[in-house]
């Protein structure tokens, strides 16, 4: 965007940094879908029962214990495994209309490649997706929430072009095995997560420190496997399945320091390194990454001494083949940041934020989570889903993700004000603005394994004790409010009809 073209947006979106104020008393669209969400590795537990092969996080928690909170781990987790009727159970009683999960591709294919088929990991799946759509839930199912088998690491990772093959061809048995059921799929859940944390920073599994090259080659490859795996969906199974394909991407709203040209230029390209990384290709109506990003990563790596850019670059027919592979704009989102103008960072070792070169910081005043990233600012979330819907061409929204970590208490009533404002917010969004947001999903349904935080940041709905053997999952207060907004439509005790 030019710099004209961000003032009116800023301008036009200034007013809605507001006060937190009431929930709006008006009800949710009657064809707005809600639901809660969990991810494998974080609580199906088993982690080498009945077959299943090792991932990248069983490998990474064991090598590396000593970086994750009180040396925790995804062994057992929640035991989803085999307490999934229990968890259907729950997702009944709460009323959701959907339930989003991913599918463990080492438990499917131990080996990563589609030549060894673990039974037991397919009537596993199988059962709970039954056991949902015997109770009136719709399974949504992630094909990818971060748990790379180990062997296809072993290879290289997502940084070797040649898994975009193989996760192609996992993406086509779990088509053909599930996709008479499942009606909803998303192929990658917050890619960012996996190749900034995985391959740039090295902080989370594999664990490579290859910021500002490992992170762009792992995008690289994810971008050209989502758009192989859409495609595969698109010409061999929708018209019979008759189902939906997306990719999930992640961002915080970037709130500009000031309206200064300089703070708004700032903002518009974190956004950009942030988001548009991996939603431009997709979403964007012209394709491809980011022009922001293209240019500037260009310049410094020829400043840096390389003979091309880090950033790969698509071919033409490779931007054709990735633009608009998907059927609905898959959004996780749940805090926001301020951003303010730096000078460039001094060319030296190659990084990720040098190439976008901007400060990020959060209000101290802002209300804080239990996570140390998470604070709560309804507003910031109303905004982007304005920025979407005006910068990828008033797409469907389906927020896949939404939620707010405190230290388990049954009573959470932070966790309600969360939930309460950043529904109104959205619900703002939808009948006062003219986004199309057509759905909710609350993370999570239960407290589960936290990545480098372990068991000590709870994000559930329900209350899991991690002490037990049983893993015994206790009703929070948070979960009775939303089952009766999910039955309402209603965030207030009366709504205007």
């Amino acid at each position: 965007m030019k710099f004209n073209q961000l003032l009116i947006v800023f301008v036009v979106q200034v007013f809605l940094r507001t006060t937190y104020g009431e929930p709006i008393n008006k009800k949710f669209p009657e064809n707005f879908l809600f639901g809660t969400a969990t991810a494998s590795y974080q609580v199906e537990g088993a982690w080498i029962t009945d077959g299943k092969g090792e991932n990248i996080w069983d490998h990474f928690t064991h090598i590396h214990s000593d970086l994750i909170a009180n040396g925790d781990n995804g062994d057992i987790a929640c035991d989803s495994y085999n307490k999934y009727q229990e968890d259907v159970a729950m997702l009944k009683d709460l009323g959701v209309n959907f339930y989003r999960f991913s599918l463990s591709w080492s438990r499917i294919l131990p080996s990563g490649f589609t030549n060894q088929v673990n039974q037991p990991g397919v009537d596993y799946y199988k059962n709970l997706i039954a056991a949902l759509k015997e109770n009136g839930i719709e399974p949504y199912v992630t094909l990818y929430h971060w748990d790379l088998p180990e062997p296809l690491q072993e290879l290289g990772g997502w940084p070797n072009p040649d898994l975009a093959d193989y996760f192609a061809e996992y993406a086509r048995l779990a088509f053909t095995l599930f996709g008479d059921d499942v009606k909803n799929w998303m192929t990658f859940n917050e890619a960012k997560q996996t190749c900034q944390l995985g391959y740039g920073y090295g902080v989370y599994a594999p664990g490579v420190a290859s910021d500002g090259i490992g992170d762009y080659l792992c995008a690289h490859t994810v971008l050209r496997a989502h758009a192989k795996a859409y495609h595969i969906y698109d010409e061999e199974f929708r018209a019979t399945q008759n189902g939906r394909v997306s990719m999930v991407v992640d961002t915080d709203w970037f709130e500009p320091d000031s309206d200064s040209e300089e703070d708004i230029e700032a903002a518009e390209r974190r956004i950009q390194f942030n988001f548009g990384w991996y939603a431009n290709a997709i979403y964007h109506p012209d394709g491809n990454y980011p022009q922001v990003m293209i240019d500037r990563i260009a310049d410094r790596s020829q400043q840096e001494g390389f003979p091309r850019s880090r950033l790969p670059e698509f071919t033409p027919e490779e931007v054709e083949y990735i633009k608009g592979t998907y059927d609905f704009f898959a959004l996780n989102t749940y805090t926001t940041s301020l951003v303010k103008w730096s000078d460039d960072y001094p060319i030296g070792t190659p990084s990720w934020d040098a190439d976008g070169s901007v400060t990020v910081y959060q209000d101290s005043s802002w209300n804080s989570s239990a996570s140390g990233w998470l604070k709560v600012v309804p507003w910031g979330t109303r905004k982007l889903l304005n920025w979407i819907d005006q910068t990828y061409d008033h797409p469907e929204i389906v927020i896949t993700e939404n939620g707010y970590s405190d230290h388990g208490e049954l009573d959470d009533q932070d966790r309600i004000n969360y939930y309460s404002k950043y529904l109104s917010n959205i619900l703002q969004a939808i009948l006062e603005d003219g986004v199309n947001v057509t759905g909710y999903t609350a993370w999570s349904l239960m407290d589960n394994f936290e990545w480098l935080s372990g068991y000590t940041e709870k994000f559930g709905l329900y209350q899991v004790d991690f002490t037990d053997p049983n893993r015994t999952r206790t009703i929070k207060s948070s979960a009775k409010f939303y089952k009766n907004v999910i039955a309402t439509k209603c965030l207030v005790d009366t709504c205007e009809e």
